[in-house]
């Protein structure tokens, strides 16, 4: 039988991809990348960037598509036999990467390459693939010797393999808890929630609502939940989820301490005081000390706002609801109660009118206008029967396609992302290869014969991961190492999703997105008026929410030691930004996937950081608005597909932020967008 992960053309077979076919095929693909090495450096190949580019790139391609086959599905359908094959192979597909990036022969190939008169006639966006493959070299070890290249190696097996570790412990320990709550104790939850609840209990020939701590289960009784021990109950499991208050296989405390104590030593050994500066070298921050100081800087102006929101918050739970000592568990469910009292709506009431297909039909409509595209249904091999797959072209041309998976199952994965399945190639065999992306979320699935409702902030959510997906696939580098995302600084990744946001603001696309599950009808005027009013409500608490993460990131990977006192980092950034420290039991730690499992490792600042950019492009579409009348103005969405989108990583991300504004970002235009001008 022919091995769908060694079937290169096309896209992946996705249905026909078992753990069995997993090891065969790395054990091939691992071969044939390790023999395109030495063919690479050795004297047939001339220290040219294409004659390297149609040995090396085609192999690790090949690699890199079937692994990343693999490790999605492992994210979104993992099976105990799955999990198997991938952590099997994982320190072998580890190991391989992390030598060839620090192979010193292809380095001094590279170096030839960039030292040669030759490399000033390369495109620009050829010299900045060329100039981060030489920096990411260094990154990856190329310039230690001995044993100190033989520990670098070993460093990175044992991060991926912990990485991976502290990622099944937040999926197994979210997977594994249940509890069954009467009707009764469901005084105040939604009917939706109330059904599938009820369905899940059934399924199993149980009485009662299984309860999870899956987020469209666990969070509406938070919200809405009338029964304040049925909230403490949730809340606690779900904050001690993968912590030593939980079962014992299943704690993170060890492996965030081995993470931290490993990344540290990575970063002595290629001279750098500690992994906060060897995650920024790429990065648009310079130091540590810049991103605190950036950090420090949003705190002071949001915290006047952030005790306001509390004190507000206080007095309603005291006055309205018999709280006198409002508690973590509360926080949620006051607020909306306020926010009900306050703005006549509630998130129950704004979900009604937001069903998935008209969504997704406004949104693709949006995307169709400003960007001068069209967005088709389109068919390929799935991995789950709700998954739907698209292209989008421009005229007759096919520019990228995308899959969409998204509902919350078991065996996915908590949270939303976007991940690349192939990137945008002008291949050395004389094809194009055009850009194809996931976009992933957890929302809740139909119920009985409705379609899936949307609250706002899911709707956000969908705009936001759409944002990274156009960025991938609008693209029109053709080199591999700079199309799209690839090259981006990750600090600036975060643009073109936040960008998206904005849109879920704007009455004239809102509306175009809305239709009621019952009536049809779309969200009145007056509702959407309400809920602009509500736009900034408890931004200040939110703002201080993400700087606290922020900050603990930006502790933990910049002090060395801190992997002895994590929970003290974070009592401490607690203390310093914090208006309402959670109770001493949250283990927020131990699921925090970004910093320790997702790539954001003393990164997390990139969200805020992002979002000063992202908030001074949206405002060029509110200046264009002024005069033309609506937000989905032509010329303006093309220049910023041309200046941002279409440019990649061919260039740095302020180089394509001042092409498109004309000049340096301010923050002036995201403290007016969050009420905190």
């Amino acid at each position: 039988m022919m091995n769908p992960l060694l079937v290169s053309e096309g896209l992946p077979a996705f249905d026909q991809i078992r753990p069995e076919h997993v090891e065969p095929a790395v054990e091939v693909l691992l071969k044939n990348a390790d023999e395109a090495l030495e063919k690479a450096v050795g004297p047939g190949v001339p220290p040219d960037y294409d004659a390297l580019s149609a040995v090396l790139d085609v192999a690790d391609e090949r690699l890199k598509s079937a692994w990343g086959a693999v490790g999605h599905l492992n994210a979104v359908a993992d099976t105990p036999e799955l999990r198997s094959a991938y952590n099997a192979a994982l320190p072998k597909v580890t190991e391989l990467f992390t030598r060839h990036a620090s192979d010193e022969r292809l380095y001094a190939k590279y170096k030839a390459v960039a030292g040669a008169p030759s490399a000033e006639r390369l495109s620009a966006a050829r010299r900045k693939a060329l100039s981060n493959a030489m920096r990411d070299f260094v990154l990856s070890g190329a310039e230690l010797q001995g044993e100190a290249k033989q520990r670098f190696q070993q460093l990175q097996e044992e991060q991926a393999a912990l990485a991976q570790k502290y990622s099944e412990h937040v999926l197994d320990a979210t997977d594994g808890y249940a509890c069954y709550a009467s009707l009764e104790e469901l005084e105040g939850v939604p009917e939706d929630v109330k059904q599938a609840s009820r369905a899940a209990a059934q399924a199993e020939g149980k009485d009662g609502h299984k309860l999870t701590l899956h987020f469209p289960s666990y969070f509406p009784v938070l919200q809405y939940g009338a029964n304040r021990a049925l909230r403490e109950k949730l809340y606690t499991a779900h904050v001690t989820r993968a912590s030593e208050l939980g079962p014992a296989d299943l704690d993170n405390s060890d492996t965030m301490r081995q993470l931290l104590k490993l990344r540290q030593e990575e970063a002595r050994l290629l001279g750098y005081a500690n992994y906060a500066e060897v995650s920024l070298v790429p990065k648009m921050a310079d130091t540590p000390r810049q991103v605190m100081d950036f950090l420090h800087d949003l705190a002071r102006r949001a915290r006047p706002y952030a005790e306001r929101d509390l004190q507000e918050l206080r007095d309603f739970a005291r006055d309205s609801l018999g709280l006198a000592d409002l508690q973590s568990w509360d926080i949620a469910y006051a607020s909306e109660k306020l926010k009900e009292a306050r703005y006549a709506f509630s998130d129950q009431e704004v979900k009604q009118y937001f069903t998935e297909a008209k969504v997704l039909e406004g949104l693709f409509r949006i995307v169709e206008t400003l960007f001068e595209v069209s967005i088709r249904p389109d068919s390929a091999p799935v991995w789950h029967p709700s998954v739907r797959f698209f292209r989008i072209e421009r005229g007759t041309q096919l520019v990228g396609q995308f899959y969409l998976d998204p509902y919350a199952r078991p065996g996915k994965r908590p949270g939303a992302w976007m991940d690349d399945v192939r990137g945008r190639w002008a291949r050395p065999e004389g094809s194009l290869q055009t850009p194809v992306a996931h976009l992933v979320c957890n929302f809740t699935p139909p119920l009985q014969g409705k379609p899936a409702l949307l609250t706002h902030d899911e709707v956000t959510t969908l705009f936001h991961e759409f944002g990274h997906g156009l960025h991938h696939m609008l693209t029109q580098v053709d080199d591999i190492g700079v199309a799209g995302i690839s090259g981006v600084e990750w600090d600036a990744v975060e643009l073109p999703s936040q960008f998206m946001e904005n849109f879920c603001w704007e009455w004239d696309v809102l509306k175009r997105l809305t239709a009621h599950v019952d009536s049809g009808a779309p969200l009145p005027r007056s509702l959407f008026d309400r809920m602009l009013a509500a736009k900034n409500f408890q931004s200040g608490l939110q703002t201080l929410r993400q700087v606290e993460f922020a900050l603990f990131d930006m502790r933990l990977h910049s002090e060395p030691g801190s992997e002895e006192r994590i929970q003290a980092v974070l009592d401490e950034v607690r203390r310093e930004v914090a208006v309402m420290p959670p109770p001493p039991f949250n283990r927020f730690q131990h699921t925090f996937s970004h910093i320790f499992a997702g790539g954001y490792s003393a990164g997390y600042y990139s969200y805020k950081w992002a979002e000063v950019l992202s908030a001074d492009a949206w405002s060029a579409f509110e200046e264009t608005a002024e005069t033309a009348g609506t937000v989905l103005n032509v010329d303006t969405g093309r220049r910023y597909r041309e200046a941002v989108l279409e440019a990649g990583g061919s260039r740095t991300a302020m180089e394509s932020f001042k092409a498109f504004r004309g000049r340096e970002p301010r923050i002036d235009a995201l403290l007016r967008h969050q009420g905190m001008a």
